[in-house]
């Protein structure tokens, strides 16, 4: 599942290629037909993400919410490419001349391999089970699989961001970060649930939480009430952290002062850029111990017996 990192990412590709020109909204597989007749043709004016959710804004008042959910992604394609660096930032595809793209945005990104060398025609042709197309002259975005794809009134996109626990990178740090303290040390749930609850706290998905989880050396079953304080507030701090890393980078990087060689080795492949997430029985990169795995909540966590006892 994307995870918030992947979500501002997206998030940032419409606010770059796709603000304030009209846009043609269909359903190529058509179970969003009447959907996109109420969207198409008006402006899209606000791009944001809070957590795992995607809102778009459109010109006369009403709103496109998006949740990818476990098999969901976007696909991109034209004057659009992977983002480097901060906001408003050139894309690869619009580096010296305009060239076409296509990109696919999930839990992570992609160029397709059959447009890389910048061939083809625009707008594609719909690839798959696209619940929703979203098209202006030299963009394209493709839905496939979401959770979650509907229209909204202001008031009903106001109370789905109200349900929503607090986001770094949306929320004012010291209000969320007080949103979170209050709501872990009032719960008796485990902390490694209450990280991946999103009513506490926005965009921490499997990934994050086991990461997380070990940085502090917190044990996963502890009491969100038993928590001290300033290890809840330390929490927040470290995602807020961790997720600006993530949204820069488009890469879960969770492991800090790498040298160049283990930066590179750790951008190439998920198992060199993580320290107990997805590496049962291998040993803690501390310690030395195995690492453990149990489910929790029907989802795997991951963690050292050892360091986080």
């Amino acid at each position: 599942m994307p995870e918030g990192h992947s979500v501002h990412r997206i998030a940032r590709q419409f606010r770059e290629h796709f603000l304030h020109t009209p846009v043609t909204v269909t359903s190529p597989q058509g179970r969003f037909a009447s959907g996109a007749a109420q969207l198409d043709g008006h402006e899209i004016v606000l791009a944001r993400a809070v957590g795992k959710q995607l809102f778009l804004e459109f010109n006369h008042g009403l709103w496109l919410r998006v949740h990818l959910g476990l098999y969901g992604a976007w696909d991109f394609a034209g004057e659009v490419g992977l983002m480097r660096g901060g906001e408003g930032e050139a894309s690869l595809s619009s580096i010296g001349a305009p060239r076409l793209t296509r990109l696919r945005m999930a839990e992570s990104e992609s160029l397709r391999p059959d447009d890389t060398d910048g061939a083809g025609t625009f707008p594609p042709d719909p690839i798959g089970a696209v619940r929703v197309r979203l098209l202006t002259e030299r963009a394209v975005a493709d839905l496939r699989g979401p959770t979650a794809c509907e229209v909204q009134l202001p008031e009903q996109a106001a109370a789905s961001i109200a349900k929503l626990g607090p986001d770094p990178l949306v929320d004012d740090p010291a209000v969320g970060e007080q949103r979170f303290v209050d709501a872990v040390r009032r719960k008796p749930t485990a902390i490694a649930l209450l990280l991946m609850d999103q009513s506490v706290i926005s965009g921490i998905g499997n990934v994050y939480r086991a990461e997380l989880l070990f940085r502090a050396r917190l044990n996963p079953f502890t009491p969100g009430r038993e928590l001290p304080e300033d290890v809840v507030r330390e929490l927040w701090r470290d995602w807020a952290h961790l997720l600006a890393i993530g949204v820069e980078t488009g890469q879960m990087m969770t492991m800090d002062d790498l040298d160049a060689e283990d930066y590179a080795r750790a951008v190439a492949s998920r198992d060199d850029r993580h320290w107990v997430y997805h590496r049962t029985g291998e040993p803690c990169r501390v310690c030395g111990a195995a690492i453990a795995m149990q489910d929790i909540g029907g989802r795997r966590l991951y963690w050292c017996p050892v360091d986080q006892a």
